[in-house]
């Protein structure tokens, strides 16, 4: 099947004390009733200049974005961008305090009306995983969690631009795979609007794909192949966005039980699954002429994503000569982690790679994520490969490979002939 594809947007930092309307017991009108007009929450960020300045008034509204469940347990909070806001009901004075890389108080709440609503709102340091209680003057404790900061801002190139043409999103379903049986996955084919058919396009292909797709999640790729194929800075470009496989009998949103043995293998079974499978199969469905030159041949994925990129780069580079990828899994799982030695031994390949990690990536039973990059930007300089790696402090994730995709797509297309 074959429709325009709409991605449900994402929710928004913004919007960040939303997910708590519930406890405040906020509720859709009943049917046949006419519906209210949508209360917007303040933001973390509003309300932490309202606090001190208008308390009563800051009040009413945490008070209408919580409820006195959240207040009473200490579990009131928000996070926009790098600012958390927490609420609690305490007839004491109440702080703020780090637990977590030896004790900080972080601030002391504000009481803010006669029945004992506490609240603060702090902006904190980026990138940085944060443990920290709600401690009464008693030396009680009220409340308290963990949480991870992190927050990059988008550029102009991951937002829509007045003027610029907008591809077109198409949804399909794949359920009859030989190379990985009894699979079914979604996946989206993008068609840029500057696509007539005349000469071949170029490809790209990324794992994960659908989540990638959505114009208002981290990575915003249709978004920012609308603005770079405008402004000449990549090729006219098709985008395959592809989930990895769900078992039989997987309910709909249950992770992917499939991911882990079709991304994180080594040899040529998924490169193949999209020379033999799908590729032909978006070529038929939508009349496409594809370019056959590797170098207009891209494959992108974070995590287990990259390394499932790199290899069918690698397995494969007379059919895809670029590799984008983000905080990629090359260690100990299913093999990845014998990349680097792999690519020092062997003779350099026509790949180019653009890739991304942070010094807060995982380390774990199966290895160093920011140790095993660094051996394969190692390795790939010890082969002059034409590559780039990003290095930041992210977590493990997409969020600063989306604020990057811009500059990362620019990188990899620098020299396409346009």
């Amino acid at each position: 099947m074959s429709h325009r594809f709409r991605l449900l947007p994402s929710r928004s930092s913004a919007a960040a004390l939303t997910a708590f309307l519930v406890l405040a017991g906020v509720a859709g009108p009943a049917p046949g009733q006419d519906a209210k007009p949508k209360w917007t929450p303040p933001s973390a960020i509003e309300l932490k200049a309202l606090i001190p300045a208008k308390p009563s008034e800051a009040a009413a509204l945490i008070r209408k974005s919580w409820g006195d469940k959240a207040f009473a347990s200490g579990t009131a909070r928000a996070l926009e961008k790098t600012t958390l806001l927490v609420a609690v009901a305490s007839d004491e004075p109440v702080s703020l305090v780090r637990t977590n890389g030896g004790e900080e108080k972080l601030g002391d709440l504000v009481r803010l009306d006669d029945k004992g609503l506490h609240a603060l709102a702090v902006t904190l340091p980026n990138c940085q995983l944060l443990d920290y209680e709600l401690r009464a003057a008693s030396g009680k404790k009220l409340g308290g969690g963990n949480l991870k900061v992190e927050s990059y801002d988008h550029t102009a190139d991951s937002l829509p631009k007045e003027g610029v043409p907008k591809g077109t999103l198409h949804r399909h379903e794949w359920n009859d795979s030989k190379i990985f049986p009894d699979t079914r996955r979604e996946y989206a084919v993008y068609v840029p609007a500057q696509y007539d058919g005349s000469k071949p396009a170029a490809l790209m292909v990324f794992q994960d794909g659908l989540r990638h797709a959505d114009p208002s999640g981290p990575l915003r790729a249709t978004t920012v192949f609308d603005n770079l194929i405008a402004s000449g800075e990549m090729p006219v470009t098709i985008g395959l966005f592809i989930n990895p496989g769900a078992a039989a009998g997987q309910k709909p949103g249950e992770k992917p039980r499939n991911r882990g043995f079709e991304y994180d293998s080594l040899g040529d079974l998924y490169v193949r699954f999209l020379l033999e499978e799908i590729i032909p199969q978006i070529v038929a469905d939508h009349g496409l002429q594809l370019s056959d030159d590797p170098a207009m041949r891209a494959i992108a994925g974070g995590s287990s994503g990259c390394a499932c990129a790199w290899t069918a780069a690698w397995e494969r580079p007379d059919q895809f000569g670029k590799v984008l990828g983000w905080v990629g899994t090359f260690v100990d799982i299913r093999g990845a982690n014998a990349y680097p030695s792999l690519i020092r031994k062997t003779e350099r390949k026509p790949i180019r790679a653009a890739l991304l990690d942070g010094t807060n990536d995982l380390d774990n039973q199966f290895g160093n994520w920011p140790l095993a990059n660094r051996q394969m930007e190692t390795a790939l300089a010890f082969q002059d490969y034409d590559f780039r790696y990003w290095w930041g402090e992210c977590f493990h994730g997409s969020a600063h490979a989306g604020a990057m995709l811009p500059e990362m797509l620019k990188w990899l297309w620098r020299d396409w002939n346009g």
